[in-house]
């Protein structure tokens, strides 16, 4: 077995450790996005600017923007009738902005322009009379945003193919599917499958909601899953995308850790381990991942491949009121 905690100090032989590095990884273009806002929104308005609720899940950007004058906030209610305020990039129900207006709050929505659009799907489908069943998880901030788009009871919630099996619609009924854009690919196909087969006509988006970067970044898990004995998966527990690539990589058999710094390594983990794949949730920085090469490489004479699934180029344009 490998011991692999000798001090670097003592000059004795480390064992060596390869690290198969995810590409893509890390932020994507709307946690870019985000950030920038709520940046771009200190520099125009002054602090303190409010956000309400993590602009994105992860406690070190958070602190970042803290320290730059943000207060993070859970309602609206908490925010000052003077205080300029930022929506999150997971989305809000159409009745935080309505608040905001009523309350002549200044605010800028970071949300994702790829939600915005599953945001817009569903209203199409309200207006064409169909009920929506929306694919995603209980809970999380996406969820409750995309449903808060229409009525209450215009929309059902799905989050496994047993979930299907108890819808009780019929065949005559006028259906929609919609999904959660930070869902699992495999997953979410199954249960898209499920819907087609138990109501054929139901009606769905031309390409799957699941964002480019939740795919890209679970296609590159796919790639260095295999050839891994671990993988190390930097994020949040509540960032949805990050768990994720947890469940990728285990469904390929290689048992994976979700952990949001270095310190949270385990030094058992590495017992026997010649190769670690590393990935990055997409709101999680490229800083967090060089802490936890520079970590790793305190233990084990390091090497570093880059494995690359596809190349990633796309750029979300900030809101007009921030670059007039």
């Amino acid at each position: 077995m490998n011991a692999p905690f000798q001090s670097s100090e003592t000059g004795e032989n480390r064992p060596a450790l390869q690290l198969l590095i995810a590409a893509p990884r890390g932020f994507c273009a709307g946690v870019d996005r985000a950030i920038e806002i709520v940046e771009k929104a200190l520099e125009r308005f002054g602090a303190p600017v409010y956000v309400r609720h993590e602009i994105v899940h992860n406690k070190y950007v958070v602190e970042e923007l803290k320290a730059k004058g943000a207060i993070f906030v859970e309602e609206l209610d908490e925010v000052p009738d003077d205080a300029p305020v930022v929506f999150s990039a997971h989305g809000v129900p159409k009745s935080v902005p309505a608040e905001a207006e009523r309350r002549n709050l200044l605010y800028v929505d970071a949300t994702c322009p790829l939600v915005s659009k599953v945001h817009r799907q569903a209203e199409r489908q309200i207006e064409k009379n169909r009920h929506i069943i929306f694919v995603g998880h209980a809970g999380h901030p996406e969820v409750i945003g995309t449903m808060g788009q229409v009525d209450p009871g215009q929309m059902t919630l799905v989050e496994t193919v047993e979930d299907v099996a108890k819808l009780e619609f019929g065949p005559d009924d006028g259906l929609s599917f919609l999904t959660q854009t930070t869902l699992s690919v495999d997953d979410t196909h199954e249960i898209i499958e499920a819907l087609q087969q138990r109501f054929p006509q139901i009606v769905g988006p031309k390409a799957e909601d699941i964002c480019y970067a939740t795919s890209n970044r679970q296609a590159a898990v796919k790639q260095i899953a295999p050839e891994s004995d671990l993988v190390l998966v930097i994020g949040a527990p509540n960032s949805s995308n990050s768990l994720r690539l947890v469940e990728v990589s285990e469904r390929l058999g290689t048992t994976a850790y979700l952990i949001q710094r270095a310190d949270e390594i385990d030094p058992e983990w590495l017992e026997g381990v010649e190769t670690i794949g590393l990935t990055a949730g997409a709101s999680a920085p490229e800083t967090l991942v060089r802490e936890m090469i520079d970590r790793l490489a305190e233990w084990r004479d390091v090497t570093e491949k880059t494995v690359t699934a596809v190349e990633e180029k796309m750029v979300f344009k900030l809101p007009r009121q921030l670059v007039e």
